[in-house]
């Protein structure tokens, strides 16, 4: 389970992928070059790739309402941009010496001035000014305006099957403002949103799991199945809980304590308090303290139905349940955002970044490269940026479909996790045995095969994907420094002959086969809201079990503060302080049998039987050192420990 930014995204083409973010904008700093003459600077990025003269169905009316935010560059971009790589490098001299919030905003921030003339060139234009934060001012007026503003003229254009308004040409800003924007979004009306004064919905229909069910891996086989890859396989899990995940990551004796951790959704489970407390009651999980677990959340929702708000409960649910399992001495606080739109998840991680709300930020949420442009990339890296200068690492799901080519007909990767400043969490099958013993990894991908009418064998074995962890080289992002000399060339050229980013950086359980069991109020047939458990998984999984083992290991060197983790991250690859997953370890291959009710609840209308493969994830392979399956690979027992001992420069 993932929550994606865009509820409607399968079906729409894909062909136009977006330019390099290559130079200036890789590092989120406005390119400056003319457009309209002297008078203007570009701001990179601004027409999306799918405003093409092919697509263009003519010039947008003048009356059509816009609703835009310019964000601000700040004093100095390129600092921002040069501190962050050297606060978050281990052989910097810079490394480690994080600045408050404050001190970041006001060495790298905008300055009053620049506030104030980019106010006033937007009120010249005749946009009214609805909002100003420290990150941007957010306008809005006809369309008239927004052209007289930007520079550029809006035509409605096609993509996939629907029509959308976006600028004929890359939109621009005065050169009187020496540089003070950094990009405007919001000039194209495409959806930017994540899928997972409204009033928020009760929850989903109630879900469970049909046994049989294994205890632990391979604690019951099924026996009277069909056999598949030569052998008896077992039932999957009824879901792994904190004490396995914890004894196959090397926890230890380390539980997080005093270090902070924040999650990042849409909307807010309004049972949340509720469940996560019973769910630690249930499996020996520690009782939550006072003040351990904590909400943030905006004034008010929007887009509820739009955005399906009541999905994005259990997502908010199995982030909680799933970092308190796992590092239960942790501080917990949940930023909700309004709604699954971009601007709103960024103010979000903003007030994270601006309070300094957490050191540690899981983000369960994402959409295809394809659907991100470059001005959106800007803003997010300059958040992810202030963050890294202050301490902060963000942690995001890779994505639960591979390589994307069965869900978009394109081959790419998932956005934000394609972010250089970012750390990418990819999924794993994982196999916890008999005392809690590590027995095997592999990479999540999922073959699916029913059973014959007949019961005596699988009807297609293996059967066809039906979902992985996200991964591959992206189409967009320049190759970080943090990830040569570790990713194989043939992965980071595979796209461009300068070099990619790759993604994963780092992976864990993802897979539902092999999953995590959480605890949720539901709506159960007959109206009643109720507490029950299910098996989850999804990248959605791994991204807060590594954001909680980034506690333990916080906790490990002192609560010194890891913050952008990736640079750390790169240079233990290949060390014990990993599990080298591949899809057939020891040469075999697994696969487990899966039981399930038809109608999601209850036997009523009779269960389904599977076999669902493991490691078999599209065309991405988890193979010896990094792949783009699971990235340099999953924590091992010396892993967090291995924090410990880790030299600061001097």
């Amino acid at each position: 389970m993932r929550s994606n930014r865009a509820t409607a995204r399968a079906g729409v083409s894909l062909a136009a992928t977006l330019p390099l973010l290559a130079g200036a904008l890789a590092l989120g700093i406005p390119a400056a070059s003319a457009a309209d003459g002297p008078s203007r600077d570009t701001l990179a990025g601004t027409k999306p790739a799918w405003a093409t003269a092919h697509a263009d169905k003519g010039a947008a009316s003048d009356s059509s309402q816009v609703s835009a935010r310019v964000y601000l560059a700040g004093r100095d971009a390129k600092g921002l941009a040069a501190y962050a790589r050297s606060v978050s490098d281990p052989h910097s001299a810079s490394y480690g010496k994080y600045l408050s919030a404050k001190k970041a905003q006001s060495r790298f921030g905008a300055t009053e001035a620049q506030v104030t003339a980019v106010t006033t060139w937007l009120k010249s234009a005749g946009l009214k000014v609805t909002g100003t934060t420290e990150h941007y001012v957010s306008v809005t007026g006809d369309v008239a305006a927004a052209e007289k503003a930007f520079g550029t003229q809006l035509h409605n254009y096609t993509k996939g099957k629907k029509t959308y308004r976006a600028p004929s040409k890359t939109a621009s800003a005065p050169a009187a403002l020496n540089g003070a924007v950094l990009t405007v979004t919001g000039l194209d009306n495409a959806p930017h949103k994540a899928q997972h004064a409204d009033q928020l919905p009760p929850p989903d229909a109630v879900f469970k799991n049909s046994g049989p069910f294994s205890s632990y891996y391979g604690s019951k086989i099924a026996s009277t199945l069909p056999d598949a890859y030569g052998t008896k396989i077992p039932y999957a899990v009824q879901g792994y809980t904190g004490k396995q995940l914890r004894a196959a990551y090397g926890a230890g004796k380390r539980t997080g304590k005093n270090v902070r951790v924040a999650i990042t959704d849409a909307y807010a489970s309004p049972t949340i308090a509720f469940d996560a407390a019973t769910y630690a009651g249930k499996h020996g999980d520690a009782a939550y303290s006072s003040g351990q677990l904590r909400q943030v959340l905006p004034k008010k929702y929007t887009k509820t139905e739009e955005c399906g708000a009541a999905g994005w409960y259990g997502e908010e649910t199995l982030d909680v349940e799933a970092v308190h399992a796992v590092a239960p001495g942790a501080s917990i606080t949940y930023v909700g955002a309004a709604s699954c739109y971009d601007d709103d998840l960024l103010d979000s991680l903003n007030k994270i970044v601006d309070g300094h709300l957490a050191d540690i930020v899981s983000n369960s949420w994402g959409d295809i490269e394809a659907n991100q442009t470059p001005d959106l990339a800007a803003a997010y890296d300059q958040t992810f940026q202030f963050g890294a200068v202050e301490g902060i690492g963000f942690y995001f799901s890779s994505g639960d479909n591979g390589d994307e080519v069965a869900n978009t007909g394109t081959k790419q990767v998932d956005t934000p996790a394609n972010s250089a400043w970012v750390t990418a969490v990819g999924g794993t099958s994982l196999a916890v045995g008999k005392n809690d013993a590590y027995l095997f990894e592999t990479g999540w991908g999922t073959e699916k095969a029913t059973l014959s009418e007949d019961g005596k064998s699988w009807t297609g074995f293996p059967g066809a994907f039906t979902s992985g962890a996200g991964g591959g080289t992206s189409k967009t992002v320049a190759a970080p420094y943090y990830q040569k000399g570790v990713v194989p060339n043939a992965l980071v050229k595979a796209n461009n002959a300068a070099g990619n980013r790759v993604v994963p950086d780092i992976s864990a359980i993802a897979d539902p086969n092999t999953g995590f069991k959480v605890g949720q109020t539901q709506t159960f047939p007959d109206g009643t809201e109720q507490y029950s458990e299910y098996r989850i998984g999804g990248t959605s999984l791994a991204a807060p079990v590594i954001a909680a083992v980034q506690a333990l290991a916080q906790e490990a060197r002192g609560g010194k503060t890891i913050g952008f983790a990736n640079p750390s991250i790169y240079a233990k690859a290949g060390s014990k302080a990993y599990h080298d997953v591949t899809d057939t370890p020891g040469g075999k291959q697994y696969a487990v049998a899966r039981v399930d009710f038809v109608n999601g609840f209850d036997a009523a209308d009779g269960v389904a039987t599977s076999v669902r493969s493991l490691g078999q994830d599209s065309s991405l392979k988890a193979v010896k050192g990094y792949d783009d399956v699971t990235g340099v690979g999953s924590p091992a027992n010396g892993y967090v420990e291995s924090y410990a001992t880790t030299k600061h420069h001097r």
